[in-house]
C-alpha cells in the first residue's frame, strides 16, 4: 500500500488512487478464489454423493468429469434469465445479490497465514457475523418477490431458521473470544500457538470449549441450509423453496452463496477452535518467510476444506428434520447448552487465570 502511494505521488496523482487500486485488485483476487472454490466444491459434492450412493457421479466432461462444474457454470450463464410475469421484478432481481454478497464479503476477514488478513480489522469476528446476516433478507426477498406460495413458505422458514441458529452460533463463538481476549481472528489464531502443539488449540483448551466447537458447527450447518437443516429449500415439500422461480445466473447465485457459507463457517471453526494456520513444527523447522507463508496457507485451507467435506458427508447421510424439530433443537437444546458452556468457560477462566488443560498439566 505504501509503495502504491509513493507511485501515485510520483505521477502527480492523489494517493487515494492507490488505495482504490489496491482495494479493487484485492476484491478481484478474493472473488476469483471464491468462484473457483465454489465451482470445484459442486463437483466434489456430486462425487461424494455418488460414492455414498454407490454410483459414479459426473464422468463425461473432462477427465473423470473434472470439468463438469465449468460446463454447468457456462450453461447457467448463457441460459435465459426468466422472470415470472406476476413477480415483483425489482425485489426478484436484487434478492440473489444479497445472498451472494453476504457470503462473499467475509472472505476479506479470514486470517490466511501469520499476520496476514486480506483486510485487517480488530473486530474481524464481529464483522463476519454481521455481513453473513445479509443472506437472510436475500432469501426472504426471493420468497416474497417470486409471488409463489412455495417460494414464500421457503423464505419464511429461512427467516425463522437463520435467525434462530445465529444465536447459539454466536454464543459458541464467544468462548474462543473469551479465552483469547480479542475479536481479532488473527490474534485468536496466534493465541493457539506455542509449545504443546495441537493441545494448545482452543478445542482442547477446556471441556467447555471442546463442546462449543460442536455447538458452533451444528448451528453452522443450519445457517448454511444444509441437510438435515435444509427446510427452506426442501425439494420433497417445497419444490426447491425460495429459489423455485429462479433460473440462469440468478439461480446460480443462491448456490454459490450456499457453498460460500460452507467455506466461511468451516474457516471460522478452523480459526477459532482448530488453530487456523497453526501446526506443530512449522515455526521451529521452517525459517524461510515465503515458504512458511505458503505452508501456513495450505494448512489453513486443508483444515477448512476437510470441514467442508464433513458437511457434504453429513448431507448425504442424515434425513431431514421436521420444522418443529428444527426450531426445538435451536431454542430448547443448542441455545441453553451454549449459554451453559459460556458460563462454564467464564468460570474456568477466572478460577484458572485463563490457563488451558495443557498449561495446567505441564505447569
Amino acid at each position: 500500500m505504501d509503495q502504491l502511494t509513493k507511485l501515485f505521488y510520483s505521477l502527480g496523482l492523489s494517493p487515494y488512487y492507490g488505495i482504490f487500486v489496491a482495494a479493487f485488485l484485492l476484491a478481484v483476487i478474493i472473488l476469483a478464489f471464491a468462484l473457483l472454490y465454489e465451482g470445484v466444491a459442486t463437483y466434489v459434492e456430486r462425487k461424494v454423493a455418488g460414492d455414498i450412493q454407490s454410483r459414479i457421479g459426473p464422468n463425461r466432461v473432462g477427465p473423470y468429469g473434472t470439468l463438469q462444474w465449468l460446463a454447468d457454470g457456462v450453461k447457467l450463464f448463457l441460459k435465459e434469465d426468466f422472470i415470472p410475469a406476476q413477480a415483483d421484478k425489482l425485489i426478484f432481481r436484487i434478492a440473489p445479490y444479497f445472498v451472494f454478497v453476504g457470503s462473499f464479503l467475509p472472505f476479506a476477514a479470514l486470517p490466511l497465514w501469520d499476520r496476514f488478513v486480506p483486510v485487517p480489522m480488530n473486530i474481524g469476528l464481529l464483522y463476519i457475523i454481521a455481513v453473513t446476516a445479509m443472506v437472510t433478507p436475500g432469501i426472504v426477498l426471493a420468497g416474497w418477490g417470486s409471488n409463489n406460495k412455495w417460494a414464500l413458505l421457503g423464505g419464511m422458514r429461512s427467516a425463522a431458521q437463520l435467525i434462530s441458529y445465529e444465536v447459539p452460533n454466536a454464543v459458541a463463538l464467544l468462548i474462543p473470544v473469551l479465552i483469547a481476549g480479542t475479536l481479532n481472528l488473527d490474534e485468536i489464531v496466534r493465541a493457539q500457538g506455542g509449545g504443546g502443539g495441537i493441545l494448545r488449540w482452543f478445542i482442547f483448551h477446556d471441556p467447555f470449549s471442546f463442546m462449543a466447537f460442536f455447538i458452533f458447527f451444528t448451528a453452522g450447518l443450519a445457517e448454511c441450509n444444509r441437510t438435515p437443516f435444509d427446510l427452506p429449500e426442501a425439494e420433497s415439500e417445497l419444490v426447491a423453496g425460495y429459489s423455485v422461480e429462479y433460473s440462469a445466473i440468478r439461480y446460480a447465485f443462491f448456490y454459490m452463496g450456499e457453498y460460500g457459507d460452507m467455506f466461511i463457517i468451516s474457516a471460522m471453526a478452523s480459526a477459532a477452535f482448530l488453530g487456523g494456520w497453526q501446526l506443530p513444527l512449522i515455526d521451529p523447522l521452517v525459517k524461510i518467510g515465503w515458504l512458511k507463508a505458503v505452508l501456513q496457507l495450505g494448512i489453513f485451507l486443508t483444515k477448512t476444506l476437510l470441514l467442508v467435506l464433513v458437511m457434504m458427508w453429513i448431507r448425504w447421510t442424515f434425513p431431514r428434520l421436521r420444522v418443529d424439530q428444527l426450531m426445538e433443537l435451536s431454542w430448547k437444546r443448542l441455545l441453553p447448552i451454549a449459554l451453559f458452556l459460556l458460563m462454564g468457560a467464564a468460570l474456568w477462566t477466572v478460577v484458572f487465570h485463563g490457563k488451558g488443560i495443557y498449561d495446567l498439566i505441564v505447569g
